[in-house]
């Protein structure tokens, strides 16, 4: 009798099936790589399957997975076309674009992996499969480790209930906020300006706790301000709590806010897709690549030529004339940076230090493009304390601005120097780095290997080392998967 579960090669399947296999959206571009050199059958042509003009099975699947795309099916077809000739033809690449931005904002997915990293002001955190580890200074309760620590020398797992995964977290100032893949949020920190979303004010919260006012509403991101909170949900609508003396929340009004409020104009909008907070202003994306901003107008970093507040989200006018469709957006101390959906990147605000990149130090009042990168197809964009890093799709490193306790990572630069342009992280040219976080004054990255490294000031530990002090040159950070505060694993 014959075997009736024989096992079955998949160059046996018919071509219409490995496709449906292929487009699942399981795969990464790389992994389309890895199976187009791994079998004739995906790099063979088969051109009464799919569209003469398709190079491969593999080729037409890289397409249809880019066509699935949310953001490449929101582009209009100029820009789609545009982004295609940069990619130099190549589908694959175009998808690998694609993915790497979803990802910058998110968990990227390594050969160890799914981890995200984020930098505060005196302190990193870290996803690492669903485990949250932090290290640092644990002011007013930040790192999540209860109220007898005080500081973390090495990352150390945060406990959070059974069978709590975390997906996504941010960390600011003196909070932090986690999105669990139920879509419920849990903060951390100093609540005095109610940022944590909890009625309580009169004492720090040391361990993650439940924001109960979103029971029911999933979200998919935080975005952590000076003293405020942003939560974009799964629908894709943002709310916000604490502090609102520049009208950072939102809301048309000055009012503070002790549990989140739903911004009602920015659901009117369109679903908003990524949010960023500075100190006392936000930027939020929508789905259709427009960027509003409001909160404080100091320093230009509205993007609006003024420095007045906005009390209520405002679009950029200046994406909207162009026919800019922005994908990513991320919020310095005094300058803000965006990344559009063809790999170009935008300043503006104060250009202390150089930190717009435009070679000097003169402030932009809406944005401008980087012009010193426009042959690079950037995939991240990261801001913090006058300076920027921007990552690009062959996993280099671009930095520029304030070179503060050498928190840029370039060796041949004292720490009072200033880059005014883009410049490549030499010290990291032999990782495809995958993520990039910045914070006060340290900087800490993760490769597509899944190491992490850190370099800038360690004064309170916030590299995850001890001895080290001023760190110039990036060190390896490890995460120890057993070196919780307690024996019990908060997975089981």
């Amino acid at each position: 009798m014959v075997d009736r579960y024989r096992p079955v090669s998949i160059e046996e399947l018919p071509s219409h099936l490995i496709l449906e296999i292929l487009c699942s959206g399981k795969l990464s571009a790389i992994d389309l790589v890895c199976l187009e050199f791994t079998s004739k059958t995906f790099g063979a042509s088969n051109h009464g399957f799919y569209p003469f003009k398709f190079k491969s099975l593999i080729d037409f699947a890289a397409f249809q997975l880019c066509a699935s795309n949310a953001t490449y099916s929101m582009m209009g077809l100029n820009s789609q076309r545009e982004l295609y000739d940069r990619c130099g033809g190549n589908w694959k690449r175009v998808l690998r674009f694609l993915q790497s931005v979803e990802q910058s904002s998110d968990m990227v997915d390594t050969s160890s992996g799914n981890m995200q990293i984020t930098t505060g002001k005196y302190h990193t955190l870290a996803i690492s499969n669903s485990s949250v580890y932090s290290c640092g200074s644990s002011l007013c309760g930040v790192l999540g480790q209860g109220p007898e620590t005080t500081q973390r020398t090495s990352f150390t797992r945060i406990d959070f209930p059974p069978l709590a995964h975390v997906v996504h977290v941010s960390a600011s100032y003196n909070h932090a906020a986690f999105v669990m893949q139920s879509g419920e949020v849990f903060t951390c920190g100093d609540n005095s300006s109610s940022c944590c979303g909890h009625r309580d004010t009169s004492r720090p919260i040391f361990r993650p706790r439940l924001v109960e006012s979103l029971k029911g509403i999933p979200c998919k991101q935080v975005a952590a301000g000076l003293n405020f909170t942003v939560f974009l949900t799964r629908q894709g609508h943002v709310y916000t709590c604490g502090a609102n003396s520049h009208g950072q929340l939102g809301h048309g009004d000055t009012q503070d806010r002790p549990t989140p409020k739903m911004i009602e104009i920015l659901g009117d909008v369109g679903p908003v897709v990524q949010v960023a907070a500075g100190p006392n202003f936000i930027l939020s994306v929508t789905q259709d690549g427009g960027v509003y901003s409001f909160g404080s107008g100091s320093n230009f970093c509205l993007g609006h030529g003024e420095q007045h507040d906005e009390l209520l989200p405002r679009s950029i006018q200046k994406f909207r004339r162009k026919n800019i469709h922005v994908v990513r957006v991320s919020s310095g101390d005094e300058h803000a940076v965006a990344l559009d959906s063809n790999g170009f990147v935008y300043t503006w605000g104060k250009g202390y230090c150089g930190a717009l990149g435009h070679g000097d130090e003169i402030e932009k009042t809406t944005p401008e493009i980087l012009s010193s990168l426009k042959n690079h197809l950037a995939v991240q964009v990261c801001a913090r304390k006058r300076k920027t890093f921007v990552l690009v799709d062959s996993g280099l490193v671009y930095g520029f601005g304030s070179m503060g306790f050498g928190s840029l990572g370039f060796l041949d630069r004292r720490v009072s120097d200033k880059v005014l342009k883009p410049r490549i992280l030499n010290t990291l040219r032999s990782h495809h780095v995958s993520q990039i976080s910045t914070g006060l004054y340290h900087t800490v990255v993760v490769t597509n290997r899944g190491q992490i490294f850190g370099f800038g000031d360690n004064e309170r530990a916030q590299l995850g080392h001890d001895t080290l002090r001023e760190c110039l040159e990036p060190t390896e950070i490890f995460i120890q998967n057993n070196n919780t505060t307690e024996d019990v694993d908060p997975m089981l």
